[in-house]
């Protein structure tokens, strides 16, 4: 009797599917709101509201343009997109129905944890107050968790209210954060332009969370490098690193393969310091030339505590799936590799321990589980028959 092997090793067999991966419990800690808006219903708003300035009034080609805007590589071009989604979440019933529909399109794509982010002072224009604008946006978050629910998925989505870095309303914010932590709003953000903008201009705001005993998570290291990273832990002592992406930059890798980490790359991996990565974003904004290239790699290798995220989904064009796929693409990364993510990703969450640890055991864990599960049985049937007299 003679048995035969399989052609593809077991690692290739393991690299899942984009369906598999679609059906992959997932964990995303850092997506804004007014990035993530349908192309459809910024068309809609618009109409509704009398805003005229869309360049675009056909929801296919406004997608096309919010992506080939992003892509231009002028930031002129980045930030107009901004304004245009902006523009159109100024009242309380566009904010609902935006925060509905991002846990709607989340969920759909198999996320059952999100953070999602946007700046409470940045939709004012026509009147609203800053509760107001929270309050609308938790109601949408839990319609839109309702009517997954409804549609067989599961998520839970918390807020992140970000104050603008270049800005003089950081404790405000952080005080409105605190506020409602109990009521749907998870943590605090600064967000905007790194260079010329440091986080230590909101000392205030960082210490006042701290007194509370609150989160927040600063966007650093993302464009202007390491001093940005250094600031945000060791003078703010955030939880969490925005993109932390040039974290690589004290990171020497030997022509032997050899690595050596400076004092503050290892610091942040002793520390467990989750980094929000967001590679299709990464790429948009020249921090990687491609996905081959882009630090995650080599920061899965070492161990830092890194996860996945979209960052802007209209703008990039992604879902977490995607963004899944393409390292899935240029790594061969499996199902374990995914899960692993994923749990850094639930670890790193601004809820409760044992809700995380719940979510972890009771939810991601089991949904790989399955997943690895249906590789094993192809197995079994791809190699039934090759026992042969």
């Amino acid at each position: 009797m003679t048995s035969q092997t399989t052609a593809a090793s077991p690692a290739h067999s393991r690299v899942p599917s984009r369906e598999q991966i679609r059906r992959a419990p997932k964990v995303l800690l850092h997506d804004h709101l007014d990035g993530g808006l349908r192309p459809g219903t910024i068309v809609d708003l618009a109409r509704e509201q009398g805003y005229e300035n869309l360049p675009e009034s056909d929801a296919d080609k406004l997608g096309t343009w919010f992506r080939e805007a992003a892509d231009s590589g002028s930031l002129e071009r980045y930030l107009e997109t901004f304004a245009h989604t902006c523009a159109v979440m100024q009242t309380k019933e566009a904010l609902k129905r935006v925060a509905a529909e991002c846990a709607e399109d989340l969920a759909e794509d198999g996320v059952v944890y999100a953070e999602i982010r946007y700046a409470p002072e940045q939709h004012l224009e026509q009147g609203l107050t800053l509760e107001e604008v929270v309050e609308a946006v938790n109601d949408g978050f839990r319609e839109g968790e309702r009517r997954a629910k409804e549609n067989g998925h599961r998520i839970r989505v918390g807020a992140l209210l970000t104050a603008m870095r270049h800005a003089a309303r950081a404790l405000e914010i952080a005080e409105l954060a605190n506020r409602y932590r109990d009521l749907g709003v998870v943590g605090f953000d600064i967000a905007g332009a790194e260079a010329g903008h440091p986080p230590t201009r909101h000392l205030d705001a960082f210490e006042y969370l701290k007194r509370e005993n609150n989160h927040f998570t600063i966007h650093a290291g993302e464009a202007f490098g390491l001093p940005s990273i250094w600031q945000a832990l060791q003078w703010c002592g955030a939880d969490r690193l925005g993109h932390g992406v040039r974290i690589i930059d004290d990171i020497k890798v030997a022509a032997d393969g050899s690595v050596q980490l400076g004092r503050l790359a290892s610091y942040v991996r002793d520390k467990r310091i989750p980094l929000e990565m967001c590679p299709s974003s990464n790429l948009q904004t020249g921090a990687a030339a491609s996905y081959a290239d882009h630090p995650i790699g080599l920061l899965r290798k070492l161990h830092f505590r890194a996860t996945v995220n979209t960052d802007n989904r209209l703008m990039s064009g992604t879902s977490m799936s995607r963004e899944f796929e393409h390292l899935v693409d240029a790594f061969g990364y499996t199902l374990d590799d995914l899960q692993w993510f994923s749990v850094n990703a639930m670890k790193s969450a601004f809820i409760p321990f044992d809700e995380r640890l719940a979510m972890i055991n009771d939810v991601i864990k089991p949904g790989y589980a399955e997943l690895k599960a249906e590789w094993l049985f192809r197995q079994t049937a791809s190699t039934s028959g090759s026992v042969a007299e």
